[in-house]
């Protein structure tokens, strides 16, 4: 450990900060439905869900060694480049949250890599194949795979349950969410923490503290799993919002089915080695769960902002890590600024957030404002049985005259015939 420098821990140090930003970003992916539909409280569900963070953190390598070795040459890219990345990837983590959108903070995090590598070493520091099929080809096909198998097993679950009673069946796959819950944070410790191991590690290898084509050491693991865990406990609830209430409208099948998804993708992808992001992973279970009720719809206003904000994630935090790698190259100082800039941007954005407080005991009153689409099915389809809709019981009360309050005097007789 003689070689650790102090741009070496001031790495490992906003690695962990990252590691951090990632728990409290995800919590939404493990926890929004649960809370959603009234499964577990809120704070009981982001503690069951940190300390399985914790454990999946133990799980598994594949996808740190992925990051450490596999996206990146290691023999081109100094501690300096790392922390470039980890700003881009931070910053991005946090303006994503303060407007409660679910990006991916796996995408933040490999685009600030990409863009301060090609920054510092050129584009042939980055191997493209790699980039192409552990993280682009994941990064499509999860949200897709994770909503089919969510919509299909959603309908099979209304199928099988016609004939149950209605709330004996409810408490059931309450129970289910739970376990499936529980799941996916495991899955996703397996997964995201692993992300944090593999950065540290890269820029252990960059400093020349371990030998190249190493595996995290177990510090790295441990320090790791604890900051996803802190993370995830103190509970990113303005995502939660947008994933619990913001997409669809849950019930507890559906809950039970998107998670169970979810978390199959996840760990068949951890088991691969595959980058994946566990945030298009849930978020496409969830709107497959809700396509797949009868008479479910998805607000595709918020799943377009959503979307775009999927689309940005890897251009922007490589935008913002190959500016600050091109800072830090200046010297000392450089990387001063660029320190100096991540903690008042991000104090910034904290103090910005407080204006409109989201926590565990709001995160479910307010729901998604419904989008064009989402009205206009609702304007077509029939009201249940026995109900009028609320404009029509109001056009009706409005053109029933009142009763009158003042007795009529009766008309007089007419005077007789002379």
């Amino acid at each position: 450990m003689e070689n650790f420098s102090l741009i070496l821990a001031i790495v490992v140090v906003t690695a962990l900060a990252f590691d951090f930003t990632n728990g409290f970003h995800d919590t939404a992916n493990a926890m929004a439905t649960t809370i959603s539909t009234g499964a577990l409280k809120p704070k009981v569900a982001v503690a069951m869900s940190a300390a399985l963070n914790l454990v999946g953190a133990f799980l598994s390598v594949e996808v740190a060694n992925t990051i450490s070795k596999g996206l990146v040459d290691e023999t081109g890219i100094r501690p300096e480049v790392i922390f470039a990345a980890l700003v881009g990837a931070i910053l991005w983590n946090l303006l994503t949250w303060l407007v409660g959108l679910p990006s991916s903070s796996s995408h933040a995090l490999m685009g600030g890599l990409i863009g301060a590598t090609i920054a510092s070493a050129g584009t042939g520091a980055v191997h493209g194949d790699a980039l192409v099929t552990k993280v682009l080809i994941p990064a499509i096909a999860a949200p897709i795979v994770a909503g089919v198998a969510a919509m299909l097993a959603t309908r099979l679950s209304y199928t099988l349950g016609k004939k149950a009673d209605g709330k004996a069946a409810a408490k059931g796959y309450r129970t289910g969410q739970i376990a499936s819950a529980g799941l996916v944070s495991l899955a996703h410790g397996t997964n995201d923490a692993q992300k944090t191991m593999g950065i540290i590690t890269l820029a252990l290898v960059a400093g020349g503290v371990v030998a190249p084509d190493s595996d995290p050491p177990t510090w790295v693991i441990l320090s790791a799993g604890m900051a996803i865990a802190l993370g995830t406990y103190l509970g990113g609830w303005r995502i939660i919002r947008t994933m619990g209430k913001g997409l669809t409208d849950l019930q507890p099948q559906q809950g039970f089915a998107a998670q169970t998804s979810a978390a199959t993708v996840i760990l068949a992808s951890s088991h691969l080695g595959f980058s994946l992001s566990t945030t298009h992973s849930v978020s496409g279970s969830v709107m497959g769960a809700g396509l797949g009720r009868k008479g479910g719809v998805v607000r595709w206003s918020t799943a377009t902002r959503m979307f775009v904000a999927w689309g940005l994630t890897l251009p922007a935090a490589a935008l913002v890590g190959a500016l600050a790698e091109s800072v830090t190259d200046l010297g000392d100082w450089g990387t001063a600024v660029v320190a100096v800039f991540l903690i008042a941007s991000s104090a910034a954005i904290w103090k910005i957030s407080r204006r409109e407080v989201v926590d565990a005991s709001n995160v479910n009153e307010a729901e998604e404002p419904a989008g064009v689409i989402t009205t206009a099915i609702a304007a077509v389809a029939p009201p249940p049985t026995g109900t009028l809709p609320e404009d029509l019981t109001t056009d009706l009360t409005a053109t029933i005259p009142a009763p009158a309050t003042e007795p009529v005097t009766p008309a007089a007789p007419p005077a007789a015939a002379v």
